[in-house]
């Protein structure tokens, strides 16, 4: 078993990273989505530094796009978004600085690398009873915590040995890629969230709900016969280590009540999960698992193959105005990779009172893209119509008065300028 190392690029050529392309004038949304799906299609060059980013121009309205592909073990979607204050800043009329003159590190030698990992591998008891000292410190009831992990592990076990239900979204993923977009209003998302005291993660989880719920039913499925459950990515960083580059992400395994039909009820089923996960540490059982990989001569994620329906991502973005060169951000759509048996991740990112949606999907097993994203945006008014002015009781006494305020409606912006970051 070998152990990969970061070492500088000895060619590395900033050219080879920064991409310049255009599309036809007036370039569409359209336009920019295909060129975004097919820039996910393409495999990074393991050879080189794991990262692109495409300067976009050509864009109706004056506008421009930057889309960035970063291997997901250089940074998670969290550290991604630390990565945001070094690109962009909040000053509009800022001037960019030449950048230094990179000169690479001399690689290790063969020789080197043998000794490297010899003492990493000695290192390894001591690092864990480091991490168990640490543990043992930082709980006051040990068995009960103890207790409550075995639980979690208990669950992820059972998640395995019963797979989730198979549907229309899942098998075998080809080479091509379907991207697409929505924005939804972050207040909107929070008035909800503090209407039904739960958090912002689990109104997203509940609009993906109710959204795949009338999806799968025109691929006529049975959503209620389903056992549909997503994975859905948790920071585990310690506070210490905000703000760091690096990933650190574990994941929750939720099962999604796509057989209710009340937005409400969907909601509450959801926030009643989370907060079971939250006390049973499931994200930190997961990243212990996780971590194994470094001490077991086979690689666990194959364990967790066919435990999951979809992807469904939230990652708090910037929430102050951004620029580029003058250029203000407008919107912030993620495109996070598939896996295999994966035909579908949503990931939601909030920017500057914005909740933009990016959808990547496998071109094979869902071509109709464009439905489900009517679905997530019709999900999302019936959840804000149900937690904002819930319907009275059926036996209330009937009484005059005022007319009462619209729900919030969910409004089709248009973004002057984009940005698309794929992890």
């Amino acid at each position: 078993m070998q152990q990969a190392v970061w070492v500088d690029d000895e060619h590395f050529h900033l050219d080879y990273h920064m991409r310049h392309s255009a599309l036809p004038r007036p370039g569409s949304e359209a336009q920019l989505k295909r060129m975004a799906a097919r820039i996910m299609e393409q495999p990074l060059d393991r050879s080189r530094p794991l990262w692109e980013v495409w300067v976009v121009e050509g864009l109706s309205e004056q506008r421009f796009a930057l889309i960035s592909k970063t291997h997901h073990c250089v940074f998670d979607g969290a550290a991604g978004m630390g990565l945001m204050g070094y690109l962009l800043s909040t000053d509009p009329a800022q001037r960019i600085p030449p950048a230094p003159r990179f000169v690479p590190q001399t690689p290790p030698s063969p020789d080197e690398l043998r000794r490297a990992w010899r003492r990493h591998r000695r290192r390894l008891p001591l690092r864990a009873l480091r991490d168990l000292r640490g543990f043992l410190r930082a709980h006051d009831d040990l068995p009960e915590e103890l207790l409550r992990r075995a639980r979690a592990l208990g669950e992820l076990a059972m998640a395995k040995l019963a797979p989730a239900s198979e549907t229309a979204l899942n098998g075998p993923v080809g080479p091509h890629r379907i991207f697409d977009w929505l924005e939804l209003p972050l207040e909107l998302v929070k008035q909800i969230k503090r209407a039904r005291g739960c958090s912002v993660n689990d109104v997203v989880l509940a609009i993906a709900t109710g959204a795949l719920r009338e999806f799968l039913a025109v691929r006529q499925e049975r959503p209620e016969d389903l056992d549909f459950r997503v994975a859905t990515p948790v920071d585990v960083r310690a506070s210490r280590d905000r703000g760091r580059l690096g990933n650190k992400v574990s994941s929750w395994i939720v099962p999604l009540p796509v057989g209710e039909a009340d937005p409400l009820a969907q909601l509450d089923a959801i926030h009643r999960t989370t907060q079971r996960m939250k006390q049973s540490r499931q994200a930190e059982v997961v990243e212990l698992v996780t971590a194994l990989r470094e001490w077991l001569p086979f690689d666990l994620q194959q364990l967790q193959r066919g435990s999951v329906n979809a992807f469904v991502t939230n990652v708090p973005g910037p929430q102050v105005p951004l620029y580029l060169a003058g250029a203000r951000l407008e919107a912030l759509y993620a495109q996070a990779p598939l896996i295999e048996g994966l035909g579908l991740v949503m990931s939601a990112t909030s920017c500057d009172g914005k909740l933009c949606f990016g959808f990547n999907a496998d071109c094979d097993r869902v071509p109709d893209l464009d439905e489900l994203v009517a679905f997530v945006r019709a999900s999302a008014e019936r959840l804000a119509e149900a937690a904002l002015h819930p319907a009275p009781a059926a036996r209330a006494p009937k009484r005059r008065r005022a007319p009462r305020a619209a729900a919030p409606g969910v409004e089709r912006a248009r973004p002057r300028a984009l940005a698309l970051a794929a992890p």
